[in-house]
């Protein structure tokens, strides 16, 4: 990213921009500029807490306001196949009993505000483990393989049976199914890891075409972007279905746990740097064509109120647009709700969670952040800036965004950037996210930051965190020029009339 110490200064004569005599850059908007389509790979999937939590009002609620501001298509959750979801249990003389109520209620209530579920399949019926490794989440679950893989498979064939005479397969067919979550660490117990999910996965994948060729199977759903190529050359070799394949890869996690370096990988570029190696691994496969899939990722794997309740989300969530723009078909940011309970009840409001909503349905930055996204076209034109993309829209209006990106616990500097406009431009306005403008913290602590607002205080900053109305922008001498604050993010929408 471009330093504050050492500034890239454009002078610019006052005669022709009398508002912005210097600029920390000007960039050239060139509507003839060599473009390629953009479609919105950020914010076709969201993850979620897990299965259960869909059935709350909360999370719904939540669910509905992200699928206002971005109109995801998919979401993501652990733990379908949890006791506490009831799916499997077996009678005194072993054998399976199914139960799909609470199925039919999650998948209803996603379908009945027209998202579909990326099913992913977790995790292991406690009757149906080989053993009691149980996980640390609060919901303890169960993460050994099958003691019997005949009914496991018959599990999963039943279930999607289920889902098939429900649905209909002309519905289901448009769903992924993904097996597992994060099998080379400590959500699966099986020894060797590796070799025991292959087990896992070639028998889940075989179960589910057996009942449906149409249903889309994949995986390795691995944290820290591992196994891709091996499970390419696993199903290859041994002719087992994969449809996609999926990863996941967080901004923190480390060089030698994603590449086996020792290098200090930015924050700003940890999560496209993976996108690249797996893009790498896929084309250079004997499956080259297949979909890439991050079903997971984040600034921070971990719970932190400066990262992912802040501002700064905004410019890295800008800046990884612009990075991983061809890399995947979906990236799912991790989460789109703090109705989330991995590490327990949530205790107030802004503690770091990863949802784009905090408790009590109040927007984060991060969601105001995605919303304005959301506005770019679906066709990006080349422009020579790290911290500038340009996009068109199908009205033929030009979209751009613009950010400063600060890492968290730095001071930074406000830096102005003059956009030098096609000649046809004719009005330009701006809509701004930053400390004055559709951040709700400074409301939260003026009300003394309560742990547990009332409903009328909730109302109140539910109202604080609203994006302000855009504003016109001079255009003179073809030039509009925008001043960012530290962490600050604009979008700007240019017409020709």
């Amino acid at each position: 990213m471009r330093s504050h110490l050492k500034k890239v200064i454009i002078f610019v004569f006052a005669c022709l921009i009398p508002y912005a005599a210097w600029s920390d850059e000007e960039v050239i908007v060139d509507a003839s500029a060599p473009h390629h389509s953009f479609p919105h790979y950020w914010e076709q999937m969201f993850g979620s807490g897990r299965a259960i939590l869909t059935l709350r009002d909360s999370y719904r609620r939540d669910l509905r306001s992200v699928k206002k501001a971005t109109d995801f298509q998919f979401v993501r959750f652990h733990a379908i196949l949890h006791d506490e979801v009831g799916v499997y249990g077996e009678d005194k003389h072993g054998a399976p009993q199914y139960n799909f109520s609470y199925v039919d209620q999650i998948y209803d209530g996603l379908l009945e505000n027209r998202v579909r579920p990326f099913v992913e399949l977790s995790f292991m019926p406690r009757e149906l483990a080989s053993r009691k490794a149980v996980h640390s989440f609060k919901y303890h679950p169960i993460v050994a393989p099958p003691r019997d893989y005949a009914k496991w498979d018959a599990l999963i064939s039943a279930f999607a049976l289920h889902l098939i005479e429900r649905y209909g397969i002309e519905e289901v067919a448009q769903w992924y199914f993904e097996v597992w979550n994060e099998p080379n660490i400590d959500f699966w117990a099986g020894s060797p890891k590796q070799a025991t999910y292959f087990t896992l996965y070639d028998h889940t994948a075989r179960a589910l075409k057996n009942v449906n060729v149409r249903l889309r199977v994949g995986g390795p759903s691995t944290a820290q972007a591992a196994w891709v190529g091996a499970l390419i050359r696993h199903t290859t070799t041994l002719k087992v279905p994969l449809d996609f394949v999926s990863t996941h890869v967080y901004a923190n996690d480390t060089s030698k746990d994603v590449f086996g370096t020792h290098e200090a990988i930015p924050r700003a570029e940890m999560v496209c740097r993976a996108a690249t190696k797996v893009r790498d691994e896929v084309i250079t496969s004997g499956r080259p064509n297949l979909p890439i899939i991050w079903s997971e990722y984040n600034a921070t794997y971990f719970n932190d109120p400066k990262i992912t309740d802040a501002l700064f989300m905004g410019p890295w969530l800008a800046n990884t647009v612009r990075r991983c723009d061809g890399l995947a078909q979906m990236m799912s940011y991790w989460t789109f709700s703090d109705v989330f309970e991995e590490q327990g009840v949530v205790r107030r409001p802004f503690y770091g969670g990863f949802g784009l909503i905090a408790a009590g349905g109040i927007p984060k930055p991060a969601f105001n952040a995605f919303e304005m996204l959301h506005q770019l076209g679906d066709e990006r034109l080349d422009v020579d800036s790290d911290h500038v993309l340009v996009t068109r829209r199908p009205d033929g209006a030009l979209v751009i965004a613009l950010w400063n990106y600060v890492l968290p616990g730095k001071n930074g500097l406000p830096i102005t950037i003059v956009l030098k406009l096609p000649h046809e431009a004719r009005s330009a306005r701006v809509l701004r996210l930053d400390a004055d403008h559709g951040d709700v913290h400074g409301a939260y602590a003026r009300m003394g930051s309560p742990q547990y607002p009332t409903a009328a205080q909730l109302d109140a900053l539910i109202k604080a965190s609203a994006l302000p109305a855009p504003e016109d922008l001079s255009v003179a001498s073809e030039r509009v020029s925008v001043t960012l604050p530290a962490n600050g993010l604009a979008t700007v929408e240019v017409r020709e009339n």
